[in-house]
């Protein structure tokens, strides 16, 4: 009965794995095209997010942040993560790791 037990729950956990990376994914997914179609949109005028020097700057920053899983915060990071926020209503309630996927993405 244990290694029936044991299959059940590594089923389970393998399951449960798989449903949060594909929820990362999709919400990943969600921000960069909101991302991509607020920059389509901004007017020559304004300064869009994809041009943004401060941006930009965070792209080592972001690909750091990313690979640790989100243990090393860079300033220039936390910069960009604020630029954005304040800049596309769609990435408000987005995770940090999401939007440095979406600074990596630009």
């Amino acid at each position: 009965m244990r290694p029936t037990l044991l299959g059940a729950v590594v089923a389970i956990v393998l399951l449960s794995a798989t449903a949060q990376a594909q929820t990362l994914v999709a919400t990943s997914n969600i921000i960069v095209r909101a991302l991509d179609r607020t920059l389509d949109f901004t007017s020559d005028t304004t300064t869009s997010v994809r041009d943004s020097k401060i941006v930009l700057a965070a792209r080592d920053d972001a690909a750091s942040f990313v690979a640790s899983q989100g243990q090393i915060r860079g300033a220039q990071l936390e910069a960009a993560i604020v630029t954005i926020r304040s800049q596309v209503p769609e990435a408000q309630g987005a995770s940090d790791l999401v939007l440095a996927e979406a600074i990596l993405a630009l």
